[in-house]
């Protein structure tokens, strides 16, 4: 991540080089035991792994590499009871190939989803991470019968998992590992323009993914309002070709009567930024208006009502500003893929919600730029507030079709867990559009229903609507209180991320949103 903007951090807390990765794809055909380098890893199922009663593989793949190498292959897979299924990996440093190591990697009983597959180029970056290897290839053992497309799809599904398997994001260590892996060649999905062209596109899209990942990562003393509004800049500056860049201040924002987004961020010493970028393609006419809304927190404390707790989280809330790295990170791999025929407008209202004398009090009203008043009655539901008046920016754009993407509420990670994002929308023609998009990318999206009824919980006395309803059904009346600010003429659909913008096993940010994001912006273009 390129910090733009000049300034000490809390702490004197500056980030490191990043070892982005630099992988070369190449999509080649070449007989197995002839193909040269650091590592040969094959993709296995359950039934590749079926051998006679000689124990000799019944898989053709399989049975070749295992007579080259003497036997020794059938012999450790037995031993070390590999058996195909999802998640099993083992890497063998064998003689008789012209590859140092051979890799096998479980794919389960029937890879059907493509999401298997960027996990099988996950397994593969990490194996090669951990063995230094410099050039690697990757072949399926079982790929007849599969489409010319879907091999396509395969193909690009492993690149994005290797690019991802192998980053790290050490810019805050002292000592920062270095990567070795240089090269990937996959064999046996076909080659060709197309398959190049798509392999291309994941390297773009991958692109885009790390970064969202490093601003989700990146702490708040060093991600402030005003350095996201920096990298914002920064990639208008970097794609100027199709990118043009708009930051407002403070008395911008109270010129288009933000007050919802300004309450939020009256208490910080951080000044807010709102954000907007707009992609327009390098030619052609543009035939559909989009805009893709982020919540950019920052940092968030909760406020007056102040996150406390075992299970509160306020250590992990940098990562309240997901659904705005998530719209970054996509606008990055767009400005390298160029779409025709659409114009895209990424708004974040970036903020930070900490406590102060000047700070949002519970009780207090603030009033969106649409005219609606809103009685605070939990300054923790901030993200909503900040959403409104980016959402009433955002129709103003004159799109015709607005997805946001929030971290915001605790209520859908305990209804949909850590793994899956909730969707809520009025349109079903938009919600066939993102979850088609889903399906391809391998991010799990749940459509969530939009209870009208609910809103009764929403009702203020002295306001027009409450920020919070009752703890039942928290997620639905949060994604109802946003519909309050958009357009009913405008497609809109609301992605609640709050459970996958953060991996808890690996203690960093999952990315999660650019690559289903970066798809439908393209189902979309011409």
């Amino acid at each position: 991540m390129a910090y733009s903007m000049a300034r000490e951090t809390l702490g004197l807390t500056q980030p490191g080089q990043i070892d982005t990765p630099q992988i070369s794809f190449a999509a080649i055909e070449i007989d197995l035991v002839k193909w040269k380098g650091d590592m040969l890893a094959v993709g296995v199922t359950e039934k590749d792994m079926a051998k006679d009663e000689n124990l000799k593989f019944k898989n053709s793949i399989l049975l070749k590499l295992d007579k080259q190498l003497g036997g020794l292959l059938s012999e450790a897979s037995s031993e070390e009871d590999f058996t195909g299924k999802v998640g099993q990996s083992t890497v063998l440093r064998l003689p008789g190939l012209g590859s140092k190591r051979i890799g096998l990697i479980g794919l389960g009983s029937t890879p059907s989803e493509i999401v298997s597959y960027r996990n099988l180029g996950e397994t593969l970056g990490e194996a090669a991470k951990t063995s230094k290897s410099s050039k690697i290839a990757i072949t399926l053992s079982s790929s007849e019968g599969l489409s010319a497309k879907s091999k396509i799809a395969i193909a690009s599904a492993i690149a994005t998992g290797v690019v991802l398997g192998t980053y790290e994001d050490n810019r805050f260590k002292s000592e920062p590992k270095k990567l070795s892996l240089k090269s990937v060649e996959i064999l046996g999905l076909g080659t060709g323009s197309e398959i190049d062209k798509k392999l291309k596109c994941a390297e773009d899209v991958c692109s885009g993914i790390i970064f969202g990942k490093e601003l989700v990562n990146a702490p708040a003393n060093v991600l402030t309002p005003g350095i996201l509004a920096g990298e914002a800049m920064r990639i208008a500056f970097d794609y100027s070709d199709v990118f043009t860049a708009t930051i407002l201040d403070v008395e911008q924002c109270k010129q288009l009567k933000m007050g919802s987004y300004l309450g939020v961020a009256a208490a910080s010493a951080n000044p807010p930024h709102f954000i907007h970028l707009c992609y327009k393609p390098p030619g052609g006419a543009v035939k559909t208006k989009l805009a893709l809304v982020g919540k950019g927190l920052t940092f968030d404390s909760g406020g007056y009502n102040i996150k406390t707790g075992p299970a509160c989280l306020i250590e992990l809330m940098k990562f309240d500003m997901g659904g705005a790295a998530a719209v970054f990170g996509a606008a990055k791999s767009l400005g390298q893929i160029k779409p025709a025929g659409v114009e895209v407008h990424f708004i974040v209202a970036a903020c930070e919600n900490m406590i102060s004398g000047t700070g949002m009090r519970p009780g207090d009203i603030v009033t969106a730029s649409n005219g609606k008043t809103i009685e605070v009655n939990n300054t923790d539901a901030e993200g909503r507030l900040t959403l409104a008046d980016a959402l009433v920016y955002a129709c103003n754009q004159d799109v015709g079709k607005i997805v946001d993407l929030a971290t915001l509420t605790g209520a859908c990670v305990v209804a949909l867990g850590r793994s899956i994002a909730g969707v809520f929308t009025p349109s079903d023609d938009l919600a066939k559009e993102v979850l088609a998009a889903s399906e391809v990318t391998g991010e799990k999206l749940w459509r969530m229903p939009m209870e009208e009824s609910y809103w009764e919980s929403m009702k203020s006395e002295v306001a027009d609507m409450v920020n919070t309803g009752g703890r039942e059904g928290g997620a639905i009346t949060a994604a109802l209180f946003l519909k309050q600010f958009v357009d009913e003429k405008v497609q809109w659909m609301h992605i609640d991320m709050a459970g996958p913008v953060w991996n808890d096993k690996n203690k960093s940010a999952t990315g999660f949103g650019v690559a289903t994001l970066v798809e439908w912006v393209l189902n979309n273009s011409s």
